[in-house]
């Protein structure tokens, strides 16, 4: 699809290997926001929420989200990480990830930087498990394509097995990528005591959710399914307007399981 060079302006990296063009005067939501990319000679749209495709073209996910629009999750969740276990007294070779939403792995990247002793990525899209090979080949020490949320007894029983002792999940909640009941059955698969470290938009935490992640958090803090060890509100990356876009990030000490019921 063309669009008019009055509603569009290319943007330059250093490192860009890609051109892509970003909506100067449209004021989109976070879940509704698009760039055009200039792929073998063709001018394309891509829906930010299409991961699928943007997985597809090598180092397009790295320039558009990283580069151009300047997201910091994954260095923020490694740092608060590292700050928490510190203060726990807790070796990160310890550490058993699961990686939720894994994505083409540079979360993982993150925390194997960290010193974590295992971690494992989980994602829906089979595209996100391509990309993490291409890219960043050895991060995970397995990588599992499977909706969360339809879990046959026998990838339950596997995953299980593997002892997970930590989870992370960054910048994947809320928008219907993944739902609280995803987000509960991955985090039943950590033993307690266990660390869990996430991200989400701070719409997300506030009295207006729609997702149903503010209750469910709510819920787990009043009932004593976690107790919060690290948590702060940072500038997620830019928006396509370039105005700044806000998450809070937690890390907290797992305790028991979500019950079922909460998210059925």
């Amino acid at each position: 699809m063309t669009i008019s060079s009055s509603h569009v302006s290319p943007v330059e990296k250093r490192a860009s290997r890609w051109q892509i063009f970003l909506p100067e005067d449209l004021r989109l939501g976070q879940d509704e926001e698009w760039c055009d990319a200039v792929l073998d000679g063709k001018r394309i749209r891509i829906r930010f929420h299409d991961y699928h495709l943007i997985y597809e073209i090598p180092g397009l996910y790295e320039q558009l989200f990283y580069e151009t629009l300047e997201c910091v999750s994954p260095r923020m969740v490694r740092t608060l990480l590292a700050r928490a276990l510190a203060e726990q007294g807790i070796d990160p070779a310890e550490l058993r990830v699961l990686d939720v939403g894994a994505g083409n792995g540079m979360v993982g990247e993150e925390i194997r930087a960290l010193g974590a002793g295992r971690v494992h990525g989980i994602d829906i899209l089979e595209e996100a498990a391509q990309a993490a090979a291409r890219d960043r080949a050895g991060v995970y020490d397995g990588y599992l394509v499977a909706d969360l949320t339809a879990l046959d007894p026998g990838r339950r029983e596997e995953l299980a097995a593997l002892e997970f002792n930590a989870m992370t999940t960054v910048a994947a909640l809320g928008f219907g990528d993944i739902p609280p009941a995803a987000f509960a059955a991955a985090f039943n698969l950590v033993g307690d005591p266990g660390l869990i470290a996430f991200t989400i938009k701070e719409d997300f935490v506030g009295a207006d959710d729609p997702s149903g992640f503010n209750r469910l958090i709510e819920r787990m803090l009043a009932e004593d399914v976690i107790t919060p060890l690290v948590h702060e509100r940072y500038r997620h990356r830019l928006s396509v307007r370039g105005e700044p876009l806000y998450y809070v990030a937690f890390v907290a000490r797992k305790l028991r399981d979500i019950p079922g019921h909460w998210v059925d």
